[in-house]
């Protein structure tokens, strides 16, 4: 098992894979294909977020919340190499601060603040999506957590002899059959060759006696 794997609860490809959910969301948003304020920008925004989040408490890693971070910084180097190849040359050429700068200076200026911003971005959605992760796995149960319901399955037993395993025939703790709902479990001693050890006979409630 890989390191990843241990700590994180994904291996790499499955972490990039995760993160990738939200890379279309950059090139629709930077093409103008699908304008801000619209229903499918905000479900490209949130969408990504929550299946992570779904993931997580499917998967349960034993650190959601460094899961998601990860995640979310994974997701800042998709959104920084998204803007860099669908990079605008004539964002920020009219900001006052850079006018005494040459051209190719100013966009090298700009490229690498887009880029800072981009990881800071991702990783700042990935702690809030593990916030939001860590409280729902304090919430939520495991699930195929047999204990989630808070009923255990050894509560209720009812003596069947035709179910009755190899090893339960061998048990010295045997339950006898015949008493309805109700089970009778008698100590069965090791055979001794005094006959004064023998147990005893157990009598059910319904009168039916069990024993030598």
């Amino acid at each position: 098992m890989s390191g990843a794997r241990r700590t994180l609860g994904f291996s790499w490809p499955a972490l990039v894979a995760l993160a990738a959910l939200a890379a279309p969301r950059v090139a629709l948003h930077d093409l103008d294909v699908v304008p801000e304020g619209t229903i499918v920008a905000a479900l490209l925004a949130v969408g990504p977020p929550l299946c992570w989040v779904a993931a997580v408490l499917w998967r349960r890693p034993p650190r959601p919340f460094l899961t998601l971070v990860v995640i979310g910084a994974l997701y800042g180097v998709f959104l920084a190499a998204g803007h860099q190849v669908f990079w605008d040359s004539s964002l920020g050429m009219d900001a006052p601060g850079l006018a005494g700068l040459a051209p190719g200076a100013r966009e090298a200026l700009l490229r690498g603040a887009a880029a800072m911003s981009s990881l800071v971005t991702g990783t700042v959605v990935g702690v809030a999506a593990g916030a939001v992760a860590v409280l729902l796995s304090r919430v939520l149960p495991v699930p195929g957590d047999p204990h989630a319901s808070g009923i255990s399955i050894g509560s209720f037993h009812r003596a069947n002899p035709a179910t009755m395993s190899s090893r339960d025939s061998t048990d010295p703790r045997a339950v006898l059959p015949g008493c309805g709902d109700r089970e009778i479990v008698q100590s069965q001693p090791s055979p001794q060759p005094d006959a004064a050890s023998r147990p005893r006979p157990v009598q059910c409630p319904s009168g039916t006696l069990f024993g030598p």
